[in-house]
């Protein structure tokens, strides 16, 4: 049941990252009247983009947690580098790079950063979603 959950979880993860940075913001620039409020609008998606994988990220810590800490094996070390790495990479993104981009300070810098870092977390939660694919596949 707990490794369902994880993987439901990873996959909730991935798959809304996915669709808002490459599906739902793309289509923002293109439908709405201008940049300026198609900007806004993407802010806010990656607002709420970063809570989700909070909740995603903390959810996965607390079900992949073993009981003892010396049952941890190598691929738990791994995906809970991945797990961690991912949240960071969400909240340095909210509260560090979203801020400039807001503010305009050398947008081009801190938008290709924030696209860099959406990328990565991205990555880590595909990387994490074949990694407990793979480990459930032989039990």
């Amino acid at each position: 049941m707990r490794v369902r959950l994880a993987q439901l979880t990873v996959a909730l993860w991935w798959g809304s990252l996915g669709t808002v940075a490459f599906l739902v913001v793309p289509l923002l620039f293109v439908h709405l009247p201008s940049p300026s409020v198609a900007g806004s609008m993407a802010a806010r998606l990656f607002e709420a983009q970063t809570w989700v994988s909070v909740a995603c990220g903390t959810l996965l810590l607390a079900v992949l947690r073993p009981k003892h800490a010396s049952a941890l094996e190598q691929s738990d070390y791994h995906a809970i580098t991945l797990i961690v790495l991912g949240l960071l990479l969400a909240l340095v993104m909210q509260f560090g790079v979203a801020p400039r981009i807001v503010a305009r300070q050398d947008l081009k810098l801190w938008h290709t950063l924030g696209s860099a870092m959406l990328v990565g977390q991205w990555l880590c939660t595909l990387a994490l979603l074949w990694h407990m694919q793979r480990g459930s596949a032989g039990k």
